[in-house]
């Protein structure tokens, strides 16, 4: 398996826990198998960096003032296509998806790289604003977060972000207009100007015919008005096609549907959450709704469907694999959340479990707790063949600590996952542990170094991150392969120690 960037400090840390899945995400769609995939994530991550180390220091330099800058999802997505298009000029194409190929050499890719004023309206509107309202709009919109979960990222009140995420969507607004006038416009785009801010204003306007015939023929003029329009949903389109280009509509429905995955499996259900018979009635209702939504958009949708198989589906095929494998670029219509159903723990039956900072923001969810019934803390549990044994612990000491299990991503041979350990006693170091039901193995680890005897794990803290307060939390992520199931670890344990 491929290396891993290796933050070198916290900082870089936290900017590859909270941005890497989503590098990888849409690194998925631009190749042609999942080696590749890595390979092109890995350097577009070292080339987003670089990008922001250097926009940091510029920042230095002019004395405070702001220069134009990406917040850091959208800085590394777009890293990923900078780095697609360098992989091409330098003959290895042959590793990207063939409509990828098409598109990185034509007129509508060179659009992001030319004349500032030529860009698309999105992009410039994002870029004139300040990169913590670019950064609420991007992860509210584009990476369908929970509100609650951006203010905790970004600082916020979370009492008062509903209101702030309306500040920022007009600010937005009033740039991608301000720049639509600036925009090189013909005769008959300038006369429609005030008229397409006029009707974007309201929610409720009709788009005059003259209009509606306008927009259908210019490009610039349907761009601004797709940014302009705040209501019906068509902002994150607006904003992901505008900001990466290519594979932009795919990549948000990729991003609806994972934030879908995570809020249910880390959704505290209540008491009877491990009652089987209610999981069971829970998912045949579940499996109903979402077939008849299916049934539904089948037919007219059945290209979209086969482009928006769950992340790292097979992945492995060659460039010159039929087109019917993925079209990223068709539009995503309705969330096909059946499509991918999640193979991490069943949902936690303590009412005190909430969601956790993990590097997309979405909701973590506990170990199975089910097992945990039938293998009370302080019991050894049955493990895979050659496995070793659980570390011994007390039964009798009090729990300190709470862990959280979030499965990321996963694809046929492999899975990526974030593990949050919380602790009520301060650590000047940690070392956690936990045991495997599946045979499943570590590759690969980031924020902690790594050992693996048969199913136990054991995570060692890193320098920048081994002092942790009461209180506090650390997290860790890490790659690893699996085979027939992929369960949700068990036996959690912190310095010789049981978690809850």
């Amino acid at each position: 398996m491929p290396d891993l960037p290796t933050p070198q400090d916290a900082t870089e840390a936290a900017l590859f826990s909270e941005c890497w899945d989503a590098v990888l995400s849409y690194a998925d769609l631009c190749t042609a198998g999942s080696t590749a995939a890595q390979q092109l994530a890995r350097e577009a991550f070292a080339l987003g960096l670089r990008e922001a180390r250097e926009a940091e220091a510029g920042t230095r330099r002019s004395a405070g003032r702001r220069s134009p800058v990406l917040p850091r999802i959208p800085l590394l997505l777009t890293a990923v296509r900078t780095t697609a298009a360098a992989w091409e000029a330098e003959g290895q194409g042959h590793k990207l998806d063939p409509d990828l190929r098409l598109w990185l050499n034509s007129e509508k890719a060179a659009r992001y790289t030319g004349p500032p004023l030529s860009r698309p309206i999105a992009l410039r509107g994002l870029r004139d604003m300040q990169e913590p309202d670019a950064a609420l709009l991007w992860l509210a919109e584009v990476e369908s977060l929970p509100l609650s979960g951006v203010a905790r990222r970004l600082g916020l009140d979370p009492a008062a972000a509903s209101d702030e995420l309306d500040q920022v969507r007009g600010l937005f607004r009033a740039r991608c207009h301000r720049n639509h006038l600036d925009t090189p416009l013909g005769a008959e785009c300038r006369g429609y100007v005030r008229l397409l801010d006029a009707v974007t204003r309201s929610p409720g306007a009709d788009t005059p015919e003259d209009l509606s015939r306008h927009l259908a023929t210019c490009v610039d003029c349907a761009e601004a008005a797709a940014c302009l329009r705040l209501h019906g949903g068509g902002l994150p389109s607006a904003l992901a096609g505008g900001v990466i280009g290519w594979g932009g509509l795919a990549y948000l429905e990729r991003r609806r549907r994972a934030a879908e995955v995570r809020l249910g499996v880390g959704r505290p259900d209540g008491p009877d959450t491990d009652n089987e018979a209610t999981k069971a009635a829970a998912t045949k209702a579940r499996v109903a709704r979402n077939g008849l939504l299916v049934a539904a958009v089948l037919v007219s949708m059945l290209a979209l469907a086969v482009s928006m198989m769950p992340f790292g589906s097979t992945g492995d095929d060659v460039a010159g694999g039929t087109d019917a494998d993925r079209q990223p670029v068709a539009d995503p219509g309705p969330s096909l959340s059946l499509a991918r159903t999640p193979r991490s723990a069943s949902p936690s039956a303590s009412p005190s479990a909430r969601p956790s900072r993990t590097p997309s923001g979405a909701a973590s969810t506990k170990a199975d707790d089910q097992h945990s019934q039938s293998h009370p803390q302080g019991t050894s549990s049955s493990t895979a063949a050659g496995a070793s044994a659980p570390e011994p612990t007390e039964k009798s000491e009090p729990v300190t600590c709470k862990v959280t299990y979030d499965l990321v991503n996963e694809w046929p041979d492999g899975f990526q996952a974030t593990v949050t350990v919380t602790t009520t006693e301060p650590l000047d170091t940690w070392r956690l542990a936990w045991s495997f039901r599946d045979g499943q193995q570590v590759g690969q680890m980031w924020d902690a170094s790594v050992s693996q005897s048969g199913s136990r794990v054991t995570a060692t803290a890193a320098d920048y991150n081994k002092t942790v307060p009461a209180g506090g939390s650390v997290s860790l992520g890490f790659l690893a392969s699996w085979h027939g199931k992929n369960t949700a670890p068990v036996d959690y344990t912190l310095n010789g120690r049981a978690c809850g």
